[in-house]
């Protein structure tokens, strides 16, 4: 069974949508009991980073995510929950993270073209790191997925696993361990979403 972590942040029913239609038993919730037992974990998150880690660590959810990461359970964080999994973010201050990815979240404007758009919306392609990462196995290199943001991680060089091009070489994601963590919405990207999903869910 896999547990969404619901702390009031995240897009959950599409999350749910999206195992269901792999065949994957998914639950969004934030009864700590419920976490502990899962197989795997997911952290999903929309919106700004320092809200969505109010909300994490005043409910306790974040001590148990790192209990049960630290513990050698799989999980997934999901655009702004990539981001959580970082040690620290610049977005409107300076913010705490789960200290789970070493680097921090930084602005995209510090690195993309002045002419380029921010937030980053669309469908753009990956680019794996050699070798490519388990998580990928069922992907080929430059399949295309939906992004949605104004920030990314910097300074992960050892945990990055995919990168994508907006004007720049921004991080995609990022795996230490049993821990992963993808910029982009897989359970906004189709086929090829769903495939990382199935792969998370084979670790």
């Amino acid at each position: 069974m896999i547990a969404i972590v619901d702390y009031g942040v995240g897009n959950l029913f599409s999350l749910v949508s999206s195992f269901k239609a792999i065949g994957i038993d998914a639950v969004a919730t934030s009864d700590k009991e419920i976490i502990k037992k899962a197989d795997k974990i997911i952290l999903p998150g929309v919106g700004a980073f320092g809200d969505a880690a109010e909300k994490l660590f005043s409910s306790g959810l974040a001590d148990l995510v790192v209990e049960q990461a630290k513990s050698g359970k799989p999980l997934l964080g999901i655009c702004l929950g990539m981001q959580l999994l970082f040690e620290k973010s610049f977005e409107y201050g300076e913010h705490k993270g789960l200290s789970l990815i070493k680097g921090e979240i930084r602005p995209i404007a510090e690195v993309i073209p002045n002419d380029y758009k921010i937030p980053h919306i669309g469908w753009n392609a990956l680019k794996f790191k050699n070798p490519k990462n388990e998580i990928f196995k069922y992907l080929n290199d430059g399949d295309f997925v939906y992004f949605v943001h104004s920030f990314y991680g910097a300074n992960c060089s050892d945990s990055v696993i995919a990168t994508a091009e907006y004007g720049a070489y921004l991080t995609a994601a990022v795996a230490k361990g049993n821990v992963y963590g993808c910029q982009f919405h897989p359970e906004k990207s189709g086929e090829v979403g769903l495939k990382i999903l199935k792969a998370f869910c084979e670790l």
